[in-house]
């Protein structure tokens, strides 16, 4: 159902069970799939794609020009997937040249003030808790969670099944299956409670606090423990996710709390 004190752009392609709620906008150049509903006074611009069995909650913009100075009015999108519920007063921003579309993957929260910029990837079954702010191309691994009222800093990656505590400022990469805490950000162990909750068994989860217990406790570089961990533990999905996520990290990763790294952020 489309309320009548709404405007539609003739060009827009909404699946015929969309309902949208009075005072919102959709611009042209955009589509909207089946049984999604739209929520009163939200924009939607020109080059949005939202899934199937959506919800976005009032006062949200989908589609904004990237906030980006680099930007020159090249077509580029926003990508957003199936039963994803966006709440009131997110704001997701299109692309930019870098990879032309900013995506939310299937399954996902995105809570009330959040802000997804240009460029971003985020998987599937994410959760980003209110208020937190994600800056241009940061890319978020499947079922990820960002508590609220975090800081996250462009080109930052986080890897799956990682949980980063509110109040974060996120400037390095947080591995995977990790817990990120404290200030400044630190490993703060593996996230077995959300591993737990998602079925993964006491043996993989063992499996990837050994990985860990050798790349923070072990006394050794980066490099010398990724060569240990392939030479001495067994090949698994795990291991390899955070092997490769390691090694091709651009910013590199946490580090382990210590008074040491406390004192050097001084």
């Amino acid at each position: 159902m489309i309320h009548p004190h709404t405007y539609i752009h003739p060009h827009a392609k909404l699946a015929e069970n969309v309902k949208v709620d009075p005072f919102t906008v959709i611009h042209q150049d955009v589509e909207i799939g089946e049984g999604t509903w739209i929520g009163s006074n939200v924009t939607i611009l020109e080059g949005a794609r939202i899934g199937k069995n959506c919800r976005i909650f009032p006062g949200a913009v989908i589609a904004a020009i990237p906030q980006d100075m680099k930007y020159n009015g090249e077509k580029t999108f926003v990508e957003i997937g199936d039963n994803t519920t966006i709440r009131e007063f997110v704001t997701v921003n299109r692309g930019t040249t870098d990879r032309k579309t900013t995506r939310v993957g299937n399954n996902c929260l995105i809570m009330a003030y959040c802000h997804i910029a240009h460029d971003c990837q985020v998987g599937n079954h994410c959760i980003m808790s209110n208020s937190s702010q994600m800056a241009g191309h940061v890319i978020m691994g499947d079922w990820a969670i960002i508590a609220g009222v975090c800081a996250i800093h462009q080109f930052v990656q986080i890897g799956q099944h990682a949980y980063i505590a509110g109040g974060s400022l996120v400037s390095k990469d947080v591995p995977p299956y990790i817990k990120a805490i404290r200030n400044p950000l630190s490993y703060g162990g593996v996230n077995s409670v959300g591993l737990k909750r998602r079925g993964f068994g006491l043996i993989q989860i063992n499996h990837i606090l050994d990985i860990y217990r050798i790349i923070y406790n072990k006394g050794m570089n980066t490099t010398q423990a990724l060569e240990y961990i392939e030479e001495e533990l067994p090949a698994s999905d795990e291991r390899d996710e955070i092997v490769s996520f390691i090694r091709n990290s651009g910013r590199g990763i946490i580090k382990r709390f210590s008074k040491n790294l406390l004192e050097e952020e001084d």
